[in-house]
C-alpha cells in the first residue's frame, strides 16, 4: 500500500469521526498538527478517532499514554503507527 493511500484512509476516518463544520480532507495535510493550533481537534475528538481507527485497523492505543500524543500528532504520524501495528507494508518512495 502506498503511504498516501493509507493517509487518505485515515483522513476519511477522521472526517467520519469528528463533527467540525467545514472540515475537509484538504484541511488535513499529512504533517499538520491535528490538535491545538493545528486543525483544532480536542481530546473528545481523539477518543472518537482512536475508537474508529481501532475498529478499522485492529490497532490498540495505550490508555493515558504520553505516546498517544506522538501517534495522534498528525495524519502522517497516525499512518506510521498504524502501518507498524497493523502489519501494513508501505511501498518505498510512496
Amino acid at each position: 500500500m502506498k503511504r498516501s493511500e493509507l493517509e487518505d484512509e485515515i483522513r476519511q476516518v477522521i472526517l467520519a469521526s469528528v463533527d467540525v463544520d467545514g472540515l475537509s480532507a484538504a484541511d488535513l495535510p499529512a504533517d499538520a498538527p491535528l490538535f491545538g493550533e493545528g486543525v483544532g481537534l480536542d481530546s473528545i475528538d481523539a477518543l472518537e478517532i482512536g475508537a474508529a481507527l481501532r475498529k478499522k485497523y485492529q490497532v490498540k492505543f495505550k490508555a493515558n499514554s504520553d505516546e498517544n500524543k506522538i501517534h495522534f500528532r498528525s495524519v502522517g504520524s497516525l499512518a506510521a503507527f498504524i502501518a507498524e501495528n497493523a502489519g501494513i507494508t508501505l511501498e518505498k518512495n510512496a
